[in-house]
């Protein structure tokens, strides 16, 4: 029976970079980062509640983010949850994080977006 997810690939136009934003802005932790194969690089960080691993996928040139979408949406279809949207936000916030929709209560919940190195907006909801 599966029992949840664990890792999801981001794809990421330089992994040196969405390192550095997910360790050093976002709080997560370096799982793994090694070499494989030729050429190939095995670059995961987790979560700080430990819960997800994002796997930084670097090896394509094409990075999938579709410009024509809405200011309004996220280009991803990964959503990230936290506790306290507000308080997530203003820390977030301080370490430099871009949020082009900050928090808003919406009738399914609460709800903002924020941005990586790469320009790539990620949901974030608040849980509950």
């Amino acid at each position: 029976m599966i029992t949840g997810v664990n890792k999801v690939v981001l794809t990421v136009r330089d992994c040196d970079a969405a390192k550095a934003f997910w360790v050093d802005r976002m709080g997560f932790t370096v799982a793994i980062d090694a070499a494989y194969g030729e050429d190939a690089r095995w670059l995961e960080v987790m979560s700080p509640d430990g819960a997800v691993s994002l796997v930084l996928d670097g090896k394509g040139a094409h990075h999938p983010v579709d410009r024509a979408l809405p200011a309004e949406l996220p280009h991803s279809n990964v959503f990230f949850t936290c506790e306290d949207i507000e308080q997530t936000h203003a820390e977030l916030v301080e370490r430099g994080v871009s949020f082009p929709e900050p928090p808003s209560k919406q009738p399914w919940g609460w709800w903002s977006m924020f941005e990586d190195q790469d320009g790539t907006r990620y949901a974030l909801n608040q849980r509950g």
